[in-house]
């Protein structure tokens, strides 16, 4: 049986290890984690199976608003991991999961449907 993958995009390394060995432990396959917009992007175009992703908004400096749209184009669930509270997504995404920091892994599921 083929484990759920889910993308991991977060660019603070204990955050990103702590999602990593979590999601390992629930049984999911990690995409990554990738700490930037490039590599976050470059690795969706090379693993087209992804399952759900996890999103920090902001990834080293950039917001990863192109990576939630690739994601959305593709049918990909996701939800925002963000110290701030959802109202500063933009509009586009105001139906988008959200999650605040730290993230509540089991809560982040939830809303992945997962």
């Amino acid at each position: 049986m083929r484990r759920p993958r889910v993308l991991v995009a977060e660019d603070e390394y204990m955050l990103a290890m702590h999602l990593h060995d979590g999601l390992c432990a629930r049984g999911f396959a990690v995409v990554g984690p990738v700490a930037t917009l490039d590599a976050a992007l470059a690795l969706v175009e090379r693993e087209p199976d992804l399952d759900a992703a996890i999103l920090d908004v902001n990834l080293d400096g950039e917001k990863s608003y192109p990576l939630a749209r690739r994601l959305r184009q593709t049918g990909v669930p996701f939800v925002f991991a963000s110290g701030y509270d959802r109202d500063l997504l933009p509009g586009e995404f105001a139906d988008a999961a959200h999650c605040l920091k730290p993230i509540d892994l089991a809560q982040a599921l939830a809303l992945l449907g997962l």
